[in-house]
């Protein structure tokens, strides 16, 4: 069993940091790709673990401070910079199909 972890952050810190991470200069920060890392899948930058990795682990159950303990690499704005860049190429996604849905 995995010791739970205390983050220092309060509930309205978190939410500014994922405000703040949301822009898209913000989550460049956080994820990097590069085509000679992990064939050019998005990655925690300066990390081999990539966007899928993290989206894996909490789908699994993981909670963020399992992810955290067991990747000391990864903070807690890394978990969510890598949800909100799924959450902005999804949108960039579902917007091509149905634009190209509408011609």
């Amino acid at each position: 069993m995995v010791a739970k972890l205390i983050l220092p952050l309060s509930p309205t810190q978190k939410k500014i940091i994922f405000v703040n991470i949301l822009k898209m200069n913000q989550i460049e920060k956080y994820i990097s790709i590069n085509q000679e890392v992990r064939f050019g899948k998005p990655c925690i930058t300066k990390t081999r673990i990539t966007v899928a990795d993290i989206l894996g682990w909490l789908a699994s159950g993981m909670s963020y401070e399992e992810i955290m303990h067991d990747f000391p690499e990864i903070k807690y704005e890394h978990i969510l910079a890598a949800l909100a860049f799924s959450a902005k190429r999804e949108q960039a996604i579902k917007t091509v199909v149905y634009a190209k849905a509408a011609d």
